[in-house]
């Protein structure tokens, strides 16, 4: 099993040291949170949470999403980084592909691609980004990634994006890590990703999971490498973790506040750090 440390919303001097704490006490992966703007007015609702409510959100500093990753990782040598989740369709896929490549290129291949649909309209509406088809259009942003990955001449002539024959360098295979909870995301995370990320929540993750394994056994993909990762309370506990694994999970997200708290994150770095290594301590080096 291998252990994502969670953090978000919080002071952004705080992300590098929090970066080499996690990377030490053993952790596989580092999840990074995507946000673009925050809307004056909106009548949108937060799909993860029982009320709805997305004030948690206002006032919180958030980095752009590759430049934070590129910092923490030129200051750790081991620790893997995962958007959680990068929201793909409002952004120019060649853009992602480039900035996506080059970080692998700087961090030796430490990026986990983890890229999901906005839940806000707003962020569709200020990129300039029509709302509707955006599922179809998430599509074919995964698959110009998974082209210009190859590092060949590559084009493509779709809906959305009309690309002619070009590469990019550096170019490799980045791998796409699906987040969401719907019928498309399920099946999306496993035809073209090479993984899916649970966004927690109150949807049955033992659901969710029986409906990944049924795609991929439809798919013909069962019993290949597919990366599982998930939010749960039996993340916490060593018996815990032996029970996701046994479900098929290959990573769990661990956090140590809430983070859907509205106004500032008031807890400082030495209690962060004191947290994630005492989880290091009592569950990773048990169940490792």
């Amino acid at each position: 099993m291998r252990f994502t440390y969670a953090e978000a919303m919080t002071d952004p001097s705080y992300y590098l040291p929090l970066a080499r704490a996690a990377e030490d006490a053993g952790y596989a992966s580092f999840s990074v949170a995507d946000s673009l703007i925050y809307p004056k007015e909106s009548d949108t609702s937060y799909p993860y949470t029982e009320t709805g409510d997305r004030g948690f959100l206002e006032d919180k500093a958030f980095i752009e999403t590759f430049t934070l990753i590129a910092a923490m990782g030129a200051v750790t040598e081991r620790i893997r980084f995962t958007p959680f989740v990068l929201k793909l369709p409002v952004r120019p896929p060649v853009l992602v592909a480039k900035q996506a490549m080059s970080i692998a290129a700087l961090t030796g291949d430490r990026l986990g691609l983890g890229v999901g649909l906005s839940p806000w309209p707003e962020d569709f509406a200020v990129m300039g980004v029509p709302w509707e088809r955006r599922g179809r259009r998430m599509d074919e942003a995964i698959d110009v990634l998974r082209g210009l990955g190859t590092g060949e001449y590559f084009e493509y002539h779709g809906e959305f994006f009309d690309i002619p024959a070009i590469k990019l360098n550096p170019a490799r295979p980045v791998p796409i890590l699906v987040g969401g909870h719907s019928e498309p995301a399920l099946r999306r995370a496993v035809v073209r990703g090479d993984g899916w990320m649970h966004a927690g929540g109150g949807d049955d993750l033992d659901a969710l999971l029986a409906r990944i394994d049924a795609i991929r056994r439809a798919e013909g993909k069962a019993g290949g490498p597919f990366e599982v990762h998930v939010i749960s309370t039996d993340a916490y506990t060593p018996d815990g973790v032996k029970r996701l694994e046994d479900k098929g999970v290959t990573d769990v997200i661990v956090g140590f506040r809430n983070p859907y708290q509205k106004g500032p994150d008031t807890e400082p770095l030495e209690k962060k750090v004191e947290h994630l290594e005492r989880f290091a301590e009592t569950v990773i080096a048990k169940a490792n």
